[in-house]
């Protein structure tokens, strides 16, 4: 919309928008762990992962007043300021030492996650190609793409982390993407909130001038890339075109590749592996 609107957000703006967006794949990644680690059984974890989860939403509803839907994103900026960067930094680093005391830690050496997920559900680079996957799908059978370091967006391109990539291709290197990326968005959070520019949060525009033609933008969403094309008709009232591509409608397809061979029990898991969302695909 800011594309055929011509409007730019603020620089205060676009950090506020990678903190909520980070903010948002932590809850994301954290709840995924939770559900994996129940299905396969682990259901002291699946705990442990939900007792986190609640503080990621503590530190959502403290920015926006919401522990779900935030509302922040507007045309031209954000709804809501952080007014106290600082208090919201320490939430988060004490989130990113839990994290590392016990999510990354029994994820990567539990026994229980490395028989239930070590070589099962394998997607090799070579399929995940051909299938054009995204996201920690397409990093755990490795191939490093992440649009924020491919096409950065926002204020990414300001910010320094790494990219989790994993070869092996089966429910455990998905599950070590997963836990990696929580990590490094621990580490964009205390950069962004340190770094947060001074200055107005949005245009402070109520009404735009959308001009006739197409804007297309891609974010790199918690399950991977997400697509947005809107298209304009000046003067009209109502754009002409809305097309969404989601993450789960190009990953869903690799689990006919994932399933050939696996037990039946597994098949839970190696379809929840990817983290699906129906309601994004049953549009």
């Amino acid at each position: 919309m800011e594309g055929v609107a011509g409007v730019t957000a603020p620089p205060r703006a676009q950090y506020i928008r990678v903190i909520m967006a980070e903010l948002e794949r932590l809850h994301s990644h954290v709840l995924w762990a939770g559900i994996a680690a129940k299905l396969m059984g682990f259901k002291t974890m699946f705990m442990a992962c939900f007792e986190i989860r609640e503080k990621i939403m503590d530190i959502l509803a403290a920015i926006s007043g919401n522990r779900v839907n935030y509302s922040m994103n507007r045309i031209g900026g954000v709804n809501r300021d952080i007014t106290d960067p600082q208090s919201i930094l320490k939430m988060v680093e004490a989130l990113e030492g839990e994290m590392a005391r016990t999510v990354i830690p029994i994820f990567t050496t539990s026994r229980t996650a490395r028989s239930r997920c070590a070589g099962i559900g394998v997607l090799t680079k070579e399929q995940a190609v051909s299938l054009g996957v995204v996201g920690p799908v397409a990093r755990a059978s490795g191939l490093p793409q992440d649009l924020r370091k491919d096409a950065p967006y926002a204020a990414y391109a300001e910010l320094d982390f790494d990219v989790p990539v994993q070869p092996d291709g089966d429910v455990r290197a998905r599950l070590l993407v997963r836990a990696l990326e929580i990590m490094e968005s621990c580490k964009i959070l205390r950069q962004a909130l340190a770094k947060l520019p001074p200055g107005e949060f949005n245009t402070g525009e109520e009404k735009f001038n959308f001009i006739t033609g197409t804007s297309t933008a891609r974010v790199e969403a918690p399950r991977g890339e997400v697509m947005y094309s809107v298209s304009w008709k000046e003067g009209s009232r109502n754009p002409a075109r809305v097309h969404v591509r989601t993450p789960t409608y190009v990953v869903m397809p690799a689990i006919r590749w994932m399933v050939k061979g696996a037990r039946l029990a597994d098949t839970p898991l190696i379809q929840a592996s990817i983290d699906p969302c129906y309601s994004c695909t049953d549009r």
